[in-house]
């Protein structure tokens, strides 16, 4: 025990390592790490005369927000007003998706013939497409603008939220960049579950790697992910992705090969989303492109479901016979304390849910070795 003891605990010493490294450099949209020059909302390079990665310099560019839709009545109501309000977008484009919930129907009413709206009616996606990468590409297809921004339908936009996200593209001087959302919960299961994606994200990637040549290092969020037009015919939109289940780091990594610039912020209170409602939704969502993460390994995935166990869940059960493992205890609720301080300080008392994570975790990782996933009425193998 006492080798596994030390072994846990070194573990969490390199994650605290690392979250130390994130916790001073990771930037959150709209909090700006050093003074900017007057930016034109919608030209985030071409009043500077910078250089892109891209090879010119970069025009003005107009901003196109990207919307694709599926199911998604209980929450067009909340978010599309939300869009509407934000400022420095040219065009904003929905896409429905063969919604059966009444979706198109509500977006074409919250739209209420806004001037640069508009609604697209989505076509069934072609053999070998997921169905939200056949989306997106329509959509890419349909925009105008030089820099196309992608958003999904449960992502709440505070006012300024666009104009952050051109900004921070700019200051990063970035060709892909995306922006992982403030996590909301609603119940315990989503407590145990969803804040793990922060955790992933500030205690295994160092933000200076993310400019390193290390294709692993290479991550995104579709959840908001925006693209230089040029980028986006570089990478040739979302077809090179076409059968990902997790399509946005699948993008990464071949923006990352292709010479791409890679950009990410954290969401706080400009961006927020309640991901999944309920933990079987969780469950659910999670476990749908988890074995990917896993690089497509069972054996891989279920030895690290495991290991989590043994790192948070052990040392609680431990601690009461052997009082050398309340170091590693307290470890492991310092980091998630930590954690939820950067990225959402309100529900930084999650933190006291840190041994039951793992716990919780477990039907994630069955879910996802499942052959078949189904998700939003769509089965993926």
């Amino acid at each position: 025990m006492t080798v596994l003891r030390r072994a846990v605990t070194g573990f969490l010493l390199v994650k605290l390592a690392t979250l130390a490294v994130n916790l001073a450099s990771f930037p959150v949209l709209g909090r700006r790490r050093r003074p900017l020059s007057p930016l034109s909302p919608l030209s985030p390079l071409s009043r500077q005369g910078r250089q892109g990665r891209l090879g010119r310099q970069e025009p003005a560019a107009s901003v196109s927000v990207l919307i694709p839709v599926r199911n998604e009545a209980a929450t067009l109501a909340r978010f599309l007003p939300a869009v509407l309000a934000q400022s420095g977008v040219a065009e904003l484009i929905v896409l429905d998706d063969e919604s059966e919930d009444g979706s198109a129907e509500l977006a074409e009413a919250l739209l209420g013939g806004t001037p640069h709206a508009r609604l697209v009616r989505g076509t069934t996606a072609p053999p070998g497409w997921v169905g939200k990468n056949w989306a997106c590409q329509q959509l890419a297809g349909q925009a105008r603008g030089e820099l196309l921004v992608f958003c999904d339908a449960d992502v709440l936009l505070a006012p300024g939220a666009i104009e952050a996200v051109v900004r921070e593209l700019a200051d990063q001087r970035a060709d892909v960049f995306s922006v992982f959302p403030r996590q909301l919960t609603a119940g315990l299961g989503e407590a145990l579950l969803t804040p793990l994606i922060d955790d992933v994200l500030l205690c295994f990637l160092p933000f200076g790697l993310l400019s390193a040549d290390v294709p692993s290092a290479a991550t995104a969020n579709g959840s908001l992910l925006a693209m230089r037009r040029a980028a986006c015919t570089a990478l040739a939109g979302f077809s090179s992705v076409r059968g990902d289940i997790v399509e946005d780091v699948a993008l990464a990594r071949k923006a990352r090969r292709g010479g791409l610039k890679l950009g990410l912020a954290l969401g706080g209170e400009l961006v927020q989303t309640r991901m999944y409602a309920g933990y079987r939704a969780a469950v659910a969502g999670l476990g749908r492109g988890l074995l990917a993460v896993a690089g497509g390994s069972r054996w891989r995935l279920a030895a690290a479901t495991g290991w989590h166990l043994v790192v948070y869940t052990l040392p609680l059960a431990a601690a009461t016979r052997q009082r050398r493992w309340l170091l590693p205890l307290g470890l492991g609720l310092l980091e998630r304390l930590l954690v939820g301080l950067k990225c959402h300080p309100r529900a930084a008392w999650q933190a006291i849910l840190t041994p039951l994570c793992p716990v919780a975790f477990v039907p994630v990782a069955l879910q996802a070795s499942r052959r078949q996933q189904v998700w939003k009425g769509r089965s993926y193998s």
